[in-house]
C-alpha cells in the first residue's frame, strides 16, 4: 500500500513537471544594442557589423539603436537602468567606461553597474589634418602647431580618446591655446574636411575612407605600433614622444545582474563572429579581439587605472 501511494505521488509529481512549458531560449524576442555615439562612426560601425553576425548566428535581430551624448554617458546610462534581462545591451568604448568616471561627476559607476561581455576590436586613432593645411608630415605639423595660435581641433566627444590623444599632444608640444571643439560623434569630420577644424585624433575605422580618398591626410598613429592599413604612416611615439599610448577599444557591456547564461551566449556569438570579420576589420584600421568576460572585465580595470593617472597628471577638465 505504501510504495502504491508513493508511486502514485510520483506519478503525478512527473505529470505536473511535464505539463509545465519549457523555457523559451534566448533569445527569442529581438535585442536592442545601443551605441552611444552618433551613427557612421567606428562604435557604429563594428556595432552594425557584429550585430548582423549574432542575428544570423542566434536567429533574431539585434537591433542596433543610436543614443549620443555627452561623451557617450547618455547611451551607457540608458543602459545601466534598462532591465538586466538581455535584451537591451550596449557595444561601448574606452571613454565612457574608463575615462568619464575620472574625468566627469557620474550618477553610476560603469565598471561596477555593466557586465562586460566580450571585447570586439582595438583601434589606433589617427592624426589626421583636412589637406589644405601646409603640412605634409608629422614634424610639419609639430612646427606649425607651435607657431600658429587658436588651434582648433575636434573629437567624437569629452573624454573619448580622441578627446584626450590631442590633448595630450598639445601638452607635450606646450601649444596650449589649442581650442578643444567636441562633438556628439563623427559630425566632426565633416568640419575638419571643411577647413573649420585644424586636425584630429580620429579612429581609425572612421577615416580610412577619407585618406585613401585624399580627403584627408593621415600624419601619425596613436599607439605603440604602426597600423598594417597604413603601414607607411609613423606612430607618435617614433617621433620623440616615446610613451604616448592612446588607443580606443570596443566592446559589448548589459546591465548589472543580466544571467550569465546571457553573458555566456552573447560572448559565444561574438567570439564565433570574429573570424569571420577579422580581415575586415583590419583593412579599415581595426584590431579584432574576442575574449571571455573575464578577460574584457580585467581590461576593462586595468584601463580605468591607465586613463585615471592621464587625467590626473593632465589635470583635463571636462569642457
Amino acid at each position: 500500500m505504501k510504495a502504491s501511494c508513493i508511486s502514485m505521488l510520483a506519478a503525478g509529481m512527473l505529470a505536473l513537471f511535464t505539463g509545465l512549458p519549457a523555457q523559451a531560449a534566448y533569445p527569442e524576442r529581438p535585442v536592442k544594442v545601443v551605441v552611444a555615439f552618433t551613427a557612421g562612426g567606428t562604435t557604429d560601425k563594428l556595432t552594425r557589423s557584429t550585430s548582423e553576425k549574432l542575428g544570423q548566428a542566434l536567429k533574431q535581430s539585434f537591433i542596433v539603436e543610436n543614443r549620443p551624448g555627452a561623451g557617450g554617458n547618455i547611451g551607457t546610462e540608458y543602459v545601466v537602468r534598462s532591465d538586466p534581462d538581455g535584451y537591451t545591451l550596449i557595444v561601448d568604448s574606452v571613454g565612457p567606461i574608463a575615462v568619464n568616471p575620472s574625468l566627469m561627476k557620474l550618477d553610476y559607476d560603469p565598471l561596477t553597474d555593466l557586465v562586460p561581455i566580450v571585447q570586439i576590436a582595438t583601434v589606433p586613432n589617427v592624426l589626421v589634418v583636412p589637406p589644405n593645411l601646409p603640412v605634409k608630415t608629422f614634424e610639419d605639423f609639430l612646427k606649425y602647431a607651435k607657431s600658429k595660435k587658436g588651434l582648433n581641433y575636434g573629437s567624437t566627444g569629452v573624454g573619448t580618446s580622441s578627446h584626450l590623444s590631442s590633448h595630450l599632444l598639445m601638452q607635450h608640444i606646450d601649444a596650449q591655446d589649442a581650442t578643444h571643439v567636441p562633438y556628439k560623434g563623427a559630425d566632426a569630420l565633416n568640419d575638419l574636411m571643411s577647413g573649420r577644424l585644424d586636425f584630429m585624433f580620429a579612429t581609425a575605422p572612421s577615416v580610412m575612407g577619407q585618406i585613401r580618398a585624399g580627403k584627408l591626410r593621415a600624419l601619425a598613429v596613436s599607439t605603440q605600433q604602426r597600423l598594417a592599413s597604413l603601414p607607411d604612416v609613423p606612430t607618435v611615439a617614433e617621433k620623440g614622444f616615446k610613451d604616448f599610448d592612446s588607443g580606443s577599444w570596443f566592446g559589448f557591456f548589459a546591465p548589472k545582474d543580466t544571467p550569465a547564461d546571457v553573458i555566456a551566449t552573447i560572448n559565444k556569438g561574438v567570439n564565433d563572429a570574429l573570424p569571420t570579420l577579422k580581415a575586415d576589420m583590419l583593412n579599415e584600421g581595426a584590431i579584432a579581439v574576442g575574449g571571455t568576460p573575464e578577460d574584457f572585465g580585467k581590461f576593462t580595470h586595468i584601463e580605468y587605472e591607465k586613463w585615471k593617472k592621464i587625467v590626473e597628471k593632465l589635470d583635463t577638465k571636462a569642457q
